[in-house]
């Protein structure tokens, strides 16, 4: 099961729950605000969140992590060369804010790692590193649902910024083009800022022309 939620206190973010139907337990994917929004949508569900993953660490995506964190007992997971955007308010932008976000007991994980539910390793994401929109960028793909959770890495019709702080346009092209756009093309792709698109429509912008094999 795949929930939506959008939280508008900073900016219009799409949070995804990512739940086993059968147990109710899940993975939440980048809760960027709103943290009593969120649990209240939990608890009606009766969900049990066993983790919370991010996409990378802007403030729009980490900003209720604290709270829920503490709420749930969940563990927090996110790319090894997060902890500086986590750690770091001017990295993750929320010294702009006025309000200094800084994580703590964050699991930082490779690339490919796979990541399961306690009591049901079948249900699981695997992470894929695609730095460009900072350098700790990357989406969760799930093969047996086919849908990758993509943050700010791709939108629809469109990519993330590369204007901030460990962003790089080349880079950000070349791995969507990479870790991305070779998925199989029905796999639908949920961002934080659109949109669902697929890997078969995306693969038509004019960016990715020439990097396509």
């Amino acid at each position: 099961m795949i929930l939506q939620v959008t939280v508008t206190k900073y900016l219009p973010t799409n949070v995804y729950f990512y739940v086993d139907e059968e147990s109710k337990h899940g993975f939440i994917i980048d809760p960027g605000a709103e943290a009593d929004k969120l649990k209240k949508v939990a608890e009606e569900r009766g969900f049990v969140m066993e983790k919370i993953l991010l996409t990378h660490g802007h403030f729009d995506h980490i900003a209720a992590v604290n709270e829920l964190q503490e709420a749930w007992g969940a563990e927090v997971y996110m790319q090894e060369k997060g902890k500086i955007y986590a750690e770091n308010p001017a990295w993750n932008l929320s010294d702009q804010l006025g309000k200094d976000i800084i994580l703590h007991d964050v699991n930082y994980l490779p690339d490919n790692a796979v990541i399961t539910l306690k009591d049901k390793p079948d249900f699981r994401l695997q992470l894929r590193h695609v730095p460009g929109h900072t350098s700790d960028g990357c989406i969760y793909y799930s093969e047996q649902d086919g849908v990758a959770f993509v943050g700010d890495c791709v939108f629809r019709e469109s990519y993330g910024r590369t204007d901030l702080p460990g962003g790089d346009e080349e880079t950000l092209l070349s791995k969507i083009t990479e870790r991305i756009l070779t998925l199989p093309k029905e796999t639908v792709l949920l961002s934080a800022h659109s949109e669902e698109t697929t890997v078969e429509h995306e693969m038509k912008m004019p960016w990715y022309a020439g990097r396509l094999k």
